[in-house]
């Protein structure tokens, strides 16, 4: 991994992915005592950053990879990608989904031409039924975080983070990415190292399923106990890949933990100041930007916005 592949992405998403904004909010800093700009993924083709590594990854495929299909596995952003980016290519896609992942983004995966796979989160593996539908019909795994052009794909978020706050005069800062299984961490990490190197790359989790946290405090893989407990299904896996763990060990800060209600209160901030729509994974950087890191300035990537309506309305309570 290295800054050309995530340059080749870039050349290759150009004209297909957004160029997502930079937000900033008066009351945000006023409320935290510093500067704070949003990333917003949110805004990005199926509501979140995984449409560019699902692009990158199927337009690195051969014609014939593609005619044959992609299998993919998630909780539902990297699901959407895939779809969005297989139907875009003319490629058949398989969806492998946990069973218990929001309604919103399984219905939003089947519109996109995905034909999608259920499976039980605590008792079966997704890597397992992936890898034996992969086999049996020929298709090619797109790896949600643990592959190179996935990474690339990510990576260009860090490539727009460095450009824009250099339009704003700002070349230091904390960048906080939520992170499950790390390919955006990585990518962005690999990006700012190249095109902003004062800016330091921090991972943000849910607590009880802090893996990468605790992986890089260890200083070496840690695993999550468990698949479910948290309302930020978007960022819960298992542990940190094995590509992406030794780029965020070398390039990564501390990872910051926040709460699930530190996320839902983050979700009516992101809402209220910026009016943005944020799911609870995709807003533990904004939450993490609020309330664990001190730095004078800090960017936030709000990595996505499939969130059920119900989910939408328990974090707005939390304003009354």
């Amino acid at each position: 991994m290295n800054i050309d592949m995530i340059d080749a992405a870039a050349d290759r998403l150009n004209g297909h992915a957004r160029r997502t904004p930079l937000l900033s909010s008066p009351f945000l800093d006023e409320l935290t005592g510093r500067r704070i700009l949003i990333k917003a993924e949110c805004l990005q083709h199926t509501g979140s950053f995984k449409f560019r590594g699902a692009w990158s990854a199927l337009s690195a495929l051969t014609d014939a990879q593609r005619r044959a299909g992609v299998i993919a596995f998630s909780s539902g952003n990297h699901a959407q990608g895939v779809a969005l980016a297989a139907r875009m290519h003319g490629a058949p896609a398989v969806i492998v989904m946990p069973s218990n992942a929001p309604a919103v983004k399984i219905a939003n995966t089947r519109a996109l031409g995905g034909e999608v796979v259920l499976y039980d989160r605590e008792t079966e593996s997704r890597e397992d039924i992936g890898a034996a539908l992969a086999q049996e019909r020929g298709l090619t795994l797109v790896r949600p975080y643990d592959d190179p052009q996935v990474i690339a794909g990510q990576g260009t978020v860090g490539l727009e983070i460095a450009a824009q706050a250099a339009e704003l005069g700002v070349t230091d800062a904390e960048v906080l990415v939520c992170c499950g299984g790390g390919g955006l961490t990585a990518g962005v990490a690999l990006a700012l190292e190249a095109r902003a190197p004062g800016m330091r790359v921090h991972p943000c989790e849910p607590r009880g399923f802090d893996d990468v946290a605790r992986s890089l405090s260890a200083g070496a893989i840690q695993r999550n106990a468990s698949q479910t407990g948290s309302i930020c299904d978007a960022i819960v896996t298992p542990a940190p890949g094995d590509l992406t763990f030794p780029i965020m060990q070398r390039l990564c800060g501390p990872g910051y933990v926040v709460s699930d209600d530190d996320c839902l209160q983050a979700m009516a901030q992101a809402f209220q100041r910026l009016r943005i729509v944020v799911e609870p994974g995709g807003a533990a950087a904004i939450a993490a930007a609020l309330i664990r890191s001190k730095a004078d300035t800090v960017i936030a990537v709000a990595t996505g916005g499939n969130v059920d309506q119900a989910m939408f309305t328990r974090a707005l309570e939390t304003l009354t």
